[in-house]
């Protein structure tokens, strides 16, 4: 999910692909002649847009071969990308061109981030009857997928995908733990002290360990389980300019006391970093997994036998921490109706053709998508969809949201609670303090 950061102002040519790891398919460098309205067959305008992202790895190869797809088969446009470092070099950028006048057309940006752009006039809202008329409605969408993209009753943005924190398993490994159901599938795990016998079982068979979890230094790999259980335990967490932070203390040092429980050395490594945690997986010295859908491709590469479902709701309240790239449109203060029409169709392209999205492990934020034949053959992307009935974002304020600095305040705060030695009260007391700084602090981004 990180990348190398390229000008915006070039094409992303084969060179600048080699040198930063952004694979490109066809289709996706400026093409000559089309800086400005030029001719398609037929005699028809083709509007050049201009489409930022932050997508490399994999996920830039799949995003290039679903342009270049629609750049075919439409020739009212033609849609060249400009990819971005992830995280901070690329907000900062759009937030900028937003202000500066020199935004692109559409750009891609994760739904968490929107409440520190949308209301500080960085975005232009997206007409809904016009995305109507192109195939793209609200009923298309799970409900907790398009209310994120709402902001004051407007649509801000537009959610390709969610790509959720779940649970991978081995399968070999569960079978011979007995944790196999039936239907070939894990048992169904309602409880902390079930899921604690399970992954038990599964290290019995490892010799090495039952569950791999990697969250050091990783201030986002321990907010993505922490808000996880915290959410599961059914409690709320309200971040309001002005005011101090409203959090359930009690549900947060259960769901931390619960890390701790798992991080023994037995159960999971104390101390694994994430590419630890990958690594022992993938070589069979684990039974089970947390980890984002990301990282489906590396477990399929791998060739171990494996499956993987929403995380089990072991307290309660069925929930999952997810964020969503989603596609917004940066603020221009005179925007070509006819362009912007056709970014709407190119959009809509993209929608309809993200059965291919889903293959990276994402999933597709459009719902006829996942309600095709085709994608419930996709396995085991059909085996945790309903985790897009469930997911939780990142609680709303201008600093929260992924790349952004919230998740390392955590990490500055409870990481020594992960690793055995402190207090998880302390912990949480220590990262709320530090909220309440923030929000006693404008957006700094805030356009105006």
């Amino acid at each position: 999910m990180h990348g190398q950061l390229f000008p915006s102002s070039s094409p992303i040519t084969r060179r600048s692909v080699l040198l930063g790891g952004a694979a490109v398919a066809g289709g996706m460098a400026l093409a000559p002649g089309l800086t400005g309205c030029a001719t398609a067959g037929g005699g028809e305008a083709t509007y050049p847009l201009k489409f930022w992202h932050l997508l490399s790895g994999g996920d830039g190869i799949v995003m290039a071969g679903l342009v270049d797809q629609a750049n075919k088969d439409n020739p009212e446009f033609f849609a060249s990308q400009t990819v971005l470092a992830w995280g901070t070099p690329y907000y900062t950028k759009l937030a900028m061109a937003s202000v500066g006048g020199r935004a692109p057309d559409v750009a891609i940006m994760h739904a968490s981030r929107l409440p520190g752009y949308a209301p500080g006039g960085l975005l232009d809202p997206w007409d809904t009857e016009l995305l109507a008329e192109f195939g793209v409605r609200e009923q298309d969408f799970p409900p907790r997928v398009w209310e994120k993209g709402l902001i004051d009753g407007k649509l801000y943005s537009v959610a390709l995908d969610a790509h959720p924190f779940i649970l991978m398993y081995n399968t070999d490994v569960a079978e011979k733990a007995g944790a196999l159901g039936p239907d070939g599938q894990l048992v169904e795990i309602t409880s902390p002290e079930q899921f604690v016998e399970v992954a038990s079982a599964m290290q019995a068979v490892t010799g090495k360990h039952g569950l791999s979890y990697g969250y050091l230094g990783d201030g986002a790999q321990m907010w993505r389980l922490f808000y996880t259980f915290y959410k599961q335990l059914g409690a709320e967490m309200v971040l309001e300019n002005g005011k101090e932070v409203q959090m359930d203390e009690e549900a947060a040092v259960t769901a931390l006391s619960f890390i701790q429980q798992l991080l023994d050395d037995t159960i999971a490594t104390r101390s694994g970093d994430y590419a630890t945690a990958v690594a022992e997986f993938v070589n069979g010295e684990s039974g089970m997994f947390f980890t984002g859908v990301w990282e489906l491709p590396t477990a399929k590469n791998s060739g171990i036998p494996f499956d993987a479902q929403p995380i089990p709701t072991l307290f309660g309240t069925p929930a999952a921490y997810a964020d969503s790239h989603a596609f917004v449109l940066p603020h221009q203060s005179a925007p070509d109706e006819n362009k912007r029409r056709e970014v709407y169709r190119f959009v809509s392209e993209l929608f309809k053709g993200s059965i291919e999205w889903a293959g990276a492990g994402h999933i597709p934020g459009y719902l006829p998508v996942v309600e095709s034949d085709e994608y419930s053959e996709l396995i085991p992307q059909a085996h945790y969809a309903s985790a897009a009935d469930v997911l939780n974002y990142d609680p709303p304020a201008w600093f929260t949201g992924s790349g952004s600095d919230f998740q390392t305040y955590f990490a500055e705060n409870v990481q020594g609670v992960f690793l055995g030695g402190d207090d998880p009260a302390e912990g949480i007391r220590g990262f709320v303090r530090r909220l309440n700084a923030l929000l006693a602090k404008p957006n700094p981004v805030a356009k105006g």
